[in-house]
């Protein structure tokens, strides 16, 4: 099932110029109606069910059928992202709720170093070597291809 926006819950963001929901879907897949200011998927059969605009979505206006791997049938899901981790909640046919938080992040907000701190190898783009080789490899001598 693609992504649903209920639109009760939708406040479109406080009527912005672009959603959350807008601004995260890989797919450009949400859009805005002007006149209700309410979002909405404009093409679900394209949805990757990626679960990316539920996370950001502020008043969870938004549900996506949760993958059977983690979500019993007839169960909903839904997450609360915070700055340092996610907390899906689970609710079961029978009612029960069941949470779990997991943390999403290793390093302060603002903090991660866009190389992981290793110098970059090369400028050269023909380079055989990745990125970060041969400092990230702890191997000062890479083997060379005949």
């Amino acid at each position: 099932m693609p992504s649903y926006v209920i639109p009760d819950k939708c406040d479109g963001c406080k009527a912005l110029d672009k959603t959350a929901c807008q601004y995260v879907c890989p797919n450009d897949l949400m859009v805005l109606i002007e006149e209700t200011k309410k979002a909405y998927n404009q093409e679900p059969e394209m949805c990757w069910e990626c679960y990316s605009c539920v996370k950001i979505c502020p008043t969870q206006a938004i549900e996506v059928r949760g993958y059977a791997d983690f979500v019993p049938m007839g169960a909903s899901v839904t997450p609360m992202v915070s700055t340092d981790s996610i907390m899906w909640t689970v609710k079961f046919r029978n009612g029960t709720l069941k949470r779990f938080k997991f943390p999403i992040r290793t390093t302060p907000e603002g903090k991660a170093v866009p190389d992981g701190g290793y110098p970059t190898g090369t400028d050269d783009l023909k380079s055989p070597v990745l990125y970060t080789e041969p400092e990230s490899t702890r191997c000062q001598d890479l083997p060379k291809v005949k």
